[in-house]
Order: structure tokens, then C-alpha cells, then sequence
């Protein structure tokens, strides 16, 4: 796939000044040796407001990494409740403020391909936010300081503009900006490419649109007709490229810090064990590990990849010492490594998913169509294409080429699971499957010898509480809306 890396993003920041807050949504906060907003164009803006937004993405999955057992912190440990601030940061702060700059510029324009990209990105920033914290500040925040204490809006009430926002930026896609403003380099995703920025609109909307199937309100069919005019191979991945100036947060934070003596995380043994053939053995002698395994953890060059149990002090499901941490020159942990918001894997495993419910499949139930197996099939070939490598023994293994007879959901979420790694999405799927080991095989909530939010015991977290800034300076609005970290989001109740 092309790789548009984010060196270009540097020299922007240099003289760009983020429209930030305080102690008001909205307010400008330049400093001294940045331009002032009405000084800077569409083009300076947009580069900096995508970087913020797969940074975003990466610091709620600090978290949410963790709750779906991906990677548990030094030596096992699980985490407790989160406010995702570095999340709400972003969004709030850099994003959203930035983006409706945007916007505006784009309509004293009539830049309409810049402001359908604000547009995606805004479902996007909104996407990620209502399914952290479930109701949010939105319509009253981008008031800006006309508004101070912005009352929230309800995640019912956020999805429906998250479709508005899509659709609008889909009928703006596809027909020509007359314009003479249009999208380059500055664009970190897709380099200007308007035809895979309408794509990417298709596919988010998939995704948003699956979320709301189990609650009733959106049909597989729907899903499907989105998917139809979403990505269509990996070249269209939403994917940002660090570079070795500008080094990746994933290996900065873990390589970097394990080199450095400093704490860094350990790889969980529910991914392992997806991996290694605990969960699903291998019938073929010719693989004893899936071969994206490698690309994700290292184990000390010891004979079996052990992953750690999450809460369990540093052991493995067997009971010895786990082994597995991040790899150093791994596909999410080298200097280089992208940043993935949504992939075309992803996207054909949410077509196998919607396809096996269209077809009236259920946590439990074993068969399916033609169209669903041969989605799920096609989606493990793009996953080994995007990590590079070969999957050819995989794919023709009876483990996983279970043909559609046999076919059973926790094969497609299984796949997705290994293939999301390190990205938030996972949350929402667990979260809609209400945490089920019979969807996401062998799953067991974590132990609490660690004492992590002792008075959670036995309850898996299904939101983050709001950050403590939030509640200091806007505290009547944030009262209103706060539950515990144990209650559904609304499309979870």
C-alpha cells in the first residue's frame, strides 16, 4: 500500500497554532510563535487535525487494549476504570475545534471535497468519543464560546448525526468541487485522493452501522449495501506512517521504554492463545503458530509463545511464567509503523458478520451462506496481505478453512480479533457480544489478585468516566450524564 508518512505534519505544526481550551470549548489558544487561525489555511489545518485523530484512536486503546486483553501492563497486571483523558484531549481540544476551522473556510470557499473530509473525520472523532464515554458534549460545544457549559448530547442522538455527517460528506464526494481548492499532500491518509476518502465514508458507516444491529435498529442488509462501496483492497487502508524522525507512539512507548529499563507492557494470553493454537489446533503439521503472531509479540527465542494472563501476576494459562512481550521491530512497533483507524480486512470481516446475521445467525448457531464464508475467507487473505505475510498453510488449515457448513460467528470474531489488534474497535465488538466466550473463544474476565477497582470485581468495564477536568470545569452537565464504568453505553443496553 502507499505509504503517506507524517513528516510533512512537523514542519506544519511548526507554525501552526491549534485552536485549543481551557476553560472554554472552543477558545483560541495560539502561542506566541504560531499564526494566529484567520492566517492559516484549509491546508494547514487538515494535517495536524489527522494526526490528532489517529492519536486519539491510539490513547483510547491504552485502555481499552487492555479490557480486551490484547496486552496487560508490566508483568500481567489488568487495568482498572479510565477517564480515556488523553482521548478527550484530543477530541476536544485539537480535533474538533480545528475542524470546524475547517469547515468554515471550506464554506466561505466553497471548498465542498475539504469540507466532506472535515465531515468523516468529525463522524470519526464523534464515533470513537460516544463510544467511550456514551453521551457527549457536541452540538452546544461547537458553539464555541458562546457556550460555556455545554449540556450533552445522547449517544442516540450522536449516531444519528455521525449518519448525517457521512451521508452529507458521500453526496459531496461524488461530484466534482468546482473549487480551486483541493486536497494534496497535507493529507496524510490518502494524499488527495477523493475517490478512497469516499470509500473510506462507505466504510466507517459499515462500521457504525453493525453497531446498532443487535439493538434492532439497523438491518444487515443496510450494513451490507454500505460495504458494497467501501474499501476494496488494502491500498485503501485509513492508515497514517510514522518515519524515523517522527517515530511511532507504539514504539516509543513500548520498544523504547523496555530498552530504556522503564515500564512497558507484556502481550495477553487471550491473543496468544488465538494464536498459538491453544484456542484452535492446528490440524496440519505444517504450522504450530498463526504467522502473524511473530509480527505482534517476541518471546525471549523460548519454544512456545506463552501470553499472560491478564491479573494473573506474570503466568501463563498453564501455570508457568508467561513469555511474550512486544516485538521490537514489530508491524505496530518499529520506528516507522502505521497507525490504523480502519482497514479492508476489517471491512470484509463485517461484511462475513452482517451476512451471517442476514442469514439468521445467532452467538450459537453453526452454518451459513456462501457470501458469508467466502467474506470471511477473503478477510483472513487481506489481513496476511496487509501484515505481509505468507498465509498459505493458514487459510488451508481445517481450523480455519471450516468451510460455510461449519461455519460459527466465533470464527469471524476471532479473525477480526487477531487482525484489530492494537485498535479500539475491539472494545465496541466485545461490548456488543456482551463479553460471550462463546463469540471470542476462551475469554475469561480478570483476575483480581492485582486489587485493580476491587469494588468492580467480577464485572467487566463497558465505559470510561469522564475526565476529572471535564467535571472541574463544566460539573453540573458531567453529573448529569456520569455512570459507572460497569454500565452499558445505549447501544449496549
Amino acid at each position: 500500500m502507499k505509504k503517506i508518512n507524517i513528516t510533512k505534519l512537523f514542519l506544519v505544526c511548526s507554525f501552526v497554532g491549534y485552536i485549543g481550551c481551557s476553560d472554554e470549548y472552543f477558545d483560541v489558544n495560539t502561542p506566541s510563535n504560531t499564526a494566529e487561525i484567520e492566517q492559516l489555511g484549509m491546508k494547514d489545518l487538515i494535517a495536524p487535525v489527522i494526526h490528532s485523530t489517529l492519536e486519539g484512536q491510539r490513547s483510547a486503546e491504552l485502555s481499552f487494549g487492555n479490557y480486551v486483553q490484547y496486552f496487560v501492563s508490566t508483568g500481567g497486571g489488568a487495568a482498572g476504570q479510565t477517564s480515556a483523558l488523553g482521548l478527550w484531549d484530543q477530541v476536544y481540544l485539537y480535533v474538533l475545534p480545528n475542524l470546524q476551522a475547517i469547515k468554515d473556510k471550506a464554506a466561505e470557499n466553497n471548498a465542498t471535497h475539504f469540507d466532506a473530509v472535515a465531515d468523516i473525520l468529525i463522524a470519526a472523532n464523534l464515533g470513537i468519543a460516544t463510544d467511550t464515554w456514551d453521551n457527549i458534549p457536541y452540538f452546544e460545544a461547537i458553539q464555541g464560546p458562546d457556550n460555556n457549559f455545554p449540556s450533552f448530547d445522547t449517544q442516540q442522538e450522536i449516531y444519528d448525526e455521525i449518519f448525517n455527517l457521512l451521508d452529507g460528506a458521500i453526496a459531496k464526494l461524488e461530484v466534482p468541487d468546482t473549487s480551486v481548492f483541493e486536497l494534496g499532500s497535507e493529507d496524510l491518509i490518502y494524499g488527495g485522493n477523493v475517490e478512497k476518502w469516499l470509500r473510506a465514508a462507505y466504510s466507517l458507516k459499515a462500521r457504525y452501522q453493525l453497531h446498532l444491529v443487535n439493538k434492532g435498529l439497523v438491518a444487515p442488509a443496510e450494513v451490507l449495501a454500505s460495504v458494497e462501496n467501501g474499501f476494496t483492497s488494502n491500498e485503501d487502508n485509513f492508515a497514517m506512517y510514522y518515519s524515523d524522525r517522527n517515530i511511532n507512539p507504539w514504539y516509543s512507548e513500548e520498544v523504547l521504554a523496555r530498552e530504556t529499563g522503564n515500564l512497558s507492557k507484556d502481550i495477553a494470553s487471550q491473543l496468544v492463545s488465538c494464536m498459538n493454537g491453544d484456542y484452535y489446533p492446528f490440524e496440519s503439521g505444517a504450522l504450530e503458530i498463526d504467522p502473524r503472531l511473530p509480527l505482534f509479540a517476541q518471546n525471549g527465542d523460548a519454544d512456545e509463545y506463552k501470553g499472560y494472563v491478564s491479573g494473573g501476576e506474570g503466568e501463563a494459562p498453564d501455570g508457568t511464567d508467561a513469555n511474550t512481550g512486544f516485538r521490537t521491530d514489530g508491524f505496530y512497533t518499529s520506528v516507522d509503523s502505521p497507525l490504523i483507524l480502519i482497514s479492508y480486512a476489517e471491512v470484509l470481516f463485517i461484511k462475513a458478520e452482517a451476512e451471517f446475521l442476514a442469514n439468521g445467525g445467532n452467538e450459537t448457531s453453526t452454518g451459513s451462506t456462501t457470501e458469508a464464508y467466502t467474506a470471511y475467507m477473503d478477510g483472513v487473505a487481506a489481513s496476511m496481505e496487509m501484515y505481509d505475510v505468507d498465509g498459505t498453510d493458514y487459510m488451508a488449515d481445517g481450523v480455519v478453512d471450516v468451510g460455510e457448513g461449519a461455519l460459527m460467528l466465533h470464527h469471524i470474531m476471532k479473525e477480526k480479533y487477531i487482525h484489530n489488534f492494537l485498535n479500539p474497535e475491539t472494545f465496541v465488538d466485545y461490548r456488543r457480544y456482551d463479553f460471550s466466550d462463546q463469540v471470542f473463544t476462551g475469554l475469561e474476565i480478570r483476575k483480581e489478585a492485582d486489587g485493580v477497582d476491587s469494588e468492580f470485581a467480577g464485572q467487566w468495564f463497558r465505559r470510561a468516566i469522564y475526565p476529572t477536568t471535564e467535571l472541574n470545569r463544566n460539573e453540573a452537565n458531567v453529573l448529569a450524564n456520569q455512570k459507572e464504568p460497569v454500565v452499558p453505553v445505549w447501544w449496549d443496553e
